[in-house]
């Protein structure tokens, strides 16, 4: 595990994901799903950073596991945003779009692993 949680690409997708939800949800008055998404969004990089940085395979392998539960509690929260209106279908299919590849690059980083 040399590389730097840094240099992992699905790292920086999570990380631009999570200012894309930000940037969706400044002007939303719902501040309990604003803040429930934020919090899902944020939790996802920083699940990966923090798993990198323990240095043991099992433990960044649990953490990549945690911030695949992060990001589909994000995705359910989207889809929920959409259906009450908080954000467009379009903006919704964007960001639902990216969080699955997101997951997708999660499961193939767990699986490289072993």
């Amino acid at each position: 595990m040399s590389k730097s949680f840094e240099d992992l690409e699905v790292w920086k997708r999570a990380c631009r994901l999570a200012l894309d939800i930000y940037e969706v949800l400044k002007e939303t008055k719902d501040y309990s799903l604003k803040n429930q998404m934020e919090r899902a969004a944020v939790s996802v990089p920083s699940n990966i950073a923090e798993g990198q940085e323990r240095d043991t395979v099992p433990e960044f392998r649990r953490f990549l596991r945690i911030a695949k539960g992060s990001n589909a509690e994000l995705r359910t929260q989207l889809y929920l945003a959409t259906k009450l209106e908080l954000i467009t279908t379009e903006q919704s299919n964007k960001l639902i779009n990216e969080s699955k590849q997101i997951s997708k690059m999660l499961q193939g980083l767990i699986k490289s692993l072993g």
